[in-house]
């Protein structure tokens, strides 16, 4: 088939290693920068080491840490007095643009009357989806569909009806009354991605927009496996996987020898860039993240042990009930006996405190969250490329819209033979 026409930063399978190992290897040497959690360390090692970096972070601004959180290549052009490989941060970042004209895309999406129970940045995001794809040549298989939201955004433009894979149940019925209420080709069923007994239909298009880890790594392995004839996949929450560490899907990068092993938290990292949320809900977290903060201190003087001590997830009504009360909730949670003197307004000062500090040193690791996913996606284009497909790679529609707007693009070329994986 026909790709649709895309300016190309990447020609082949050579382009994309160079560019996976340049990422790999620049991440490797700075991982001081990016792997400890400021939320869980104090006083990062690179602090001490660069006291300037410190002092310069310390005296922005909360609204300039917030603009600079939003603009990586502007941050790292001041970050690079100090780490001058920050230099090249944009060249490394660079993909090209897949996302079609805004007419296009407005024509691909649902409209508002047809999107039930469809928010409406999902309806956004399937419209720009589908549109970076077509022309579609094959049936669809939309892959952990949910209602079939991004079945019903591809059906007019799919020769056929679409498949959805779905394991849970309601999805699955919601999903079909919705397709039988607006007259759309797409049947859904239930199906659970990772049985090991799963079988794909033949000469279908696999389709997943934001399926996370270790299930859009499904779509990838099994589908190739298959010989489907073009995979289209927006990748999400690459931390969501059964592996401790990480190990890259293609040949060539877990061959490399030092190939990046990140943890299933460090690859948390990778997803935590988020669009404005609303002005309530940014509040919110910015209290609990500071009451937490007030609580980890407390905790560690309380217990004579400097390590972060991780809380599960507080009930929303102790928002009402004030620091005091989740101070107690979380000693409860964690066994730890609060004296009766304890100084509340202290601590609860002293998270404000931290967390001010904790914004500002993020800034720097957020420098490396688009690095660590394209290192990650870069590896799934290698990937692809072994197994006989021709790939392209780049963004489906503006980081506006989604943080998550990566596009990796396959075809399945005729008389290829995939590659022979030593490893699972």
């Amino acid at each position: 088939m026909t790709l649709p026409p895309a300016a190309s930063l990447h020609h082949g399978a050579e382009s994309f290693y160079q560019h996976w190992q340049q990422l790999n290897d620049w991440l490797v040497q700075h991982s001081e920068f990016w792997q400890p959690a400021p939320f869980m360390t104090p006083e990062p090692a690179w602090a001490r080491r660069y006291p300037e970096l410190g002092t310069m972070l310390a005296e922005l601004t909360d609204g300039e840490c917030q603009q600079l959180d939003g603009s990586p290549v502007e941050l790292a052009a001041r970050v690079a007095s100090w780490l001058p490989s920050l230099d090249r941060y944009a060249d490394m970042v660079q993909l090209p643009e897949l996302l079609s004209a805004p007419e296009k895309a407005s024509e691909a999406t649902l409209p508002e009357i047809r999107a039930t129970d469809m928010p409406g940045r999902k309806r956004l995001q399937s419209g720009a989806f589908t549109a970076a794809l077509t022309p579609l040549e094959h049936p669809a298989l939309d892959w952990c569909c949910g209602k079939g939201h991004l079945s019903r955004t591809l059906a007019p433009f799919c020769p056929s009806e679409i498949q959805g894979f779905e394991w849970n149940p309601e999805l699955v019925r919601d999903g079909n009354r919705l397709a039988q209420q607006f007259g759309d080709p797409v049947s859904i069923r239930c199906q659970d991605v990772m049985a090991e007994d799963l079988s794909l239909p033949s000469r279908h298009h696999g389709v997943a927009l934001h399926a996370c880890g270790d299930l859009h790594r499904q779509l990838l392995k099994r589908g190739s496996e298959a010989g489907l004839p073009r995979l289209s996949v927006s990748p999400c929450c690459y931390h969501l996987t059964e592996m401790e560490h990480y190990r890259p899907l293609s040949q060539r990068a877990a061959d490399h020898p030092k190939a990046l092993q990140p943890s299933r938290n460090d690859l948390r990292l990778a997803v935590q860039e988020t669009v404005t949320a609303p002005a309530r809900v940014r509040e919110q977290t910015r209290l609990v993240s500071q009451w937490r903060l007030g609580f980890d201190g407390l905790q560690r003087q309380l217990s004579g042990c400097d390590e972060y001590l991780p809380v599960p997830s507080n009930p929303p009504r102790l928002l009402n009930e004030g620091f005091p009360a989740f101070c107690r909730w979380a000693a409860a949670k964690k066994q730890l006996r609060l004296p009766d003197t304890v100084d509340f307004d202290h601590w609860q000062a002293f998270g404000e405190q931290r967390l001010a500090e904790v914004r500002r040193h993020e800034l720097v690791r957020h420098l490396f969250r688009r690095p660590l996913e394209l290192w990650m996606v870069l590896d799934y284009a290698l990937f692809l490329e072994e197994q006989g497909y021709r790939v392209r790679l780049g963004h489906f529609c503006d980081r506006s819209l989604t943080p998550r707007n990566l596009l990796l693009d396959a075809v399945r070329v005729s008389g290829t033979q995939p590659v022979q994986h030593s490893h699972p």
